[in-house]
Parts: C-alpha cells; sequence; structure tokens
C-alpha cells in the first residue's frame, strides 16, 4: 500500500490545548512561598539601612514582631546569608558577599547605564553624554541625541577637559589629588582643555568642593555658547567614580539649576545606577 504522510500544520493552526495551557499559566503571577516574601522583607530592610541591625530594629525595618522574625533569622544565619557581629547585630554573611561579588563581577557600567541613559533623554528631550574614566581622563563613551539638534563636536573616544567642562570637572571633583594633578599637567590637550597652571588656582578647588557638596555640575554656554551642560557622578561599590552622566540642551532650553527637572532627573538616574553597582550612600569620601 502507498505510505500516506502527515500533512503539516497550516502556518495560524491554533496551539494545542497543552501549549494553550502553559501559555495562560506563564502569563499569570506566579505564586511563591509566603514564608520566604517575608524572609525577603527583612533582607529588604536591612539594606535599606545599609548598617548593621539588632533583632528589634530589623524587625520593626521590615514591619514585623520579633517574634516572628527571629526564625527567619536564624535561618538565614544558617545558610549564611546574615551573620552576627560580636555586639548581636545583624549583618551580611558570607554567601550574601559570594552573591554580590558574582553580581558586581558581572556588571558592565556602560551596558547597565544604556537604559538609563535612553530614559534620560526621552525624559528631557535633551542630548544625553556618559564619560567614564579613561587612561587619558574622562572620556565620552556613549552619546544619545535628542530630536533637537546640537550643533557640538562631541563624539564618542572625546576626552574632556578637567577645567573647562562640567563631565570633566565632576570627574575630578572625586579623584585623588595626586592623580588629579597629573591629569591637569596634559590637560591643554582635551576639549577645551587649559593651561595646566589655571586648574591649579584656589577657585579651582574652591569649584570642586561645591560640586561634591552638592553632588552636580553645571556648566552655561561654556565650553561651547549656546550649549548648556548638567552633569551628576555615579560611583561603584568602592565608592570610586565610575561614570558620569550629562544632560545637554541649548541654553535657552535647558534649565540647569540643580532644583531644576532635568538635574532631579539626572540626579535619580544616577542615583539608580549607584545603588546598582552596589554603592552605599556615603562611601563616596572626599580626595586625599
Amino acid at each position: 500500500m502507498p505510505r500516506v504522510s502527515a500533512s503539516p500544520p497550516p502556518p495560524d493552526a491554533s496551539p494545542t490545548a497543552g501549549e494553550g495551557a502553559a501559555t495562560e499559566a506563564a502569563d499569570k503571577p506566579q505564586r511563591g512561598i509566603q514564608s520566604l516574601d517575608v524572609t525577603g522583607d527583612l533582607l529588604a530592610a536591612l539594606i535599606a539601612a545599609g548598617t548593621p541591625l539588632p533583632l528589634r530594629d530589623l524587625a520593626a525595618a521590615a514591619g514585623m514582631a520579633p517574634a516572628k522574625a527571629f526564625p527567619h533569622l536564624v535561618s538565614l544565619q544558617k545558610i549564611g546569608l546574615l551573620a552576627r557581629d560580636a555586639a548581636g547585630r545583624y549583618e551580611a554573611g558570607p554567601l550574601s558577599l559570594e552573591l554580590g561579588l558574582i553580581g558586581l563581577a558581572r556588571l558592565s557600567p556602560v551596558r547597565e547605564a544604556d537604559a538609563e541613559l535612553v530614559g534620560l533623554a526621552a525624559a528631557t528631550a535633551m542630548s544625553v553624554a556618559l564619560a567614564v574614566p579613561g587612561p587619558l581622563g574622562p572620556t565620552v563613551v556613549r552619546l544619545e541625541e535628542s530630536a533637537l539638534p546640537l550643533h557640538v563636536s562631541l563624539r564618542p573616544g572625546t576626552v574632556m577637559s578637567l577645567v573647562n567642562t562640567a563631565i570633566g570637572r565632576v570627574f575630578a571633583a572625586w579623584v585623588d589629588d595626586d592623580v588629579r594633578a597629573a591629569l591637569l599637567a596634559q590637560d591643554e590637550l582635551r576639549l577645551a582643555g587649559a593651561n595646566p597652571r589655571e586648574g591649579t588656582t584656589r577657585d579651582y578647588l574652591a569649584r570642586l568642593a561645591a560640586i561634591r557638596a552638592q553632588g552636580v555640575d553645571t556648566a552655561l554656554d561654556k565650553p561651547i555658547p549656546g550649549i548648556s551642560t548638567v552633569t551628576a557622578p555615579v560611583f561603584d561599590h568602592t565608592g570610586s567614580v565610575c561614570l558620569v552622566l550629562a544632560v545637554m540642551g541649548p541654553s535657552g532650553s535647558l534649565d540647569i539649576a540643580r532644583e531644576g527637572t532635568a538635574a532631579q532627573l539626572l540626579i535619580a538616574a544616577a542615583e539608580r545606577l549607584s545603588r546598582r553597582f552596589g554603592y552605599m550612600e556615603g562611601a563616596a569620601a572626599a580626595p586625599l
């Protein structure tokens, strides 16, 4: 007898009952283990505190009674996610530290910042630049342009002046004095670079101190007339500047005041990235 082969289903064939059930299940909220959710609340409270906490304070921060929190904390100690110091306060345990190191090792600051860069450009309707510490100084590696054309000579690979650009000054504000001095010796080679002596004056050092106090720097019509900038640092888990974010736009359209919308959106984006990179508030010390 001739062999009859099965015809393939038409392209628009409906999924089988099993496939449909699996898809529907995947779309529904997944039910977890309630006790682990409670444990997660305790871990989140400890992270938010940023310091070791005794049982009573940790339970209060997580919104639960100490008697309810205690068994969870015992289990967390057993598996190494938490430990207790000499004063009996709970802190990160060895397993937490190992997991954190794994996560940090996999982070790529530039890749992680990409979504924030795009979102910031959309929210401000301005161009946003991303710079990293490079061997020659703060170097632009990414530029998300807005619908408003900016006639600036800024492109990936541009190294910014530590004296005459907001990106460079933010970077310079948090590097060690000896590192900054070495970079300033070659500042005239960078975009809008200055004579080295201009970068060692009392006014320049006072400007850097003000940047550290404010957490941002601004530039009005400098170094390019008609273009203004507001910048903010992103810190890593060591408290070092790993990125600098800059919002740029026409001076008549961009409000560079720290209290302005653009600056506040910029600060929020920089803080989110810093937390993602393991930065704990207060870890970014002034240069030695």
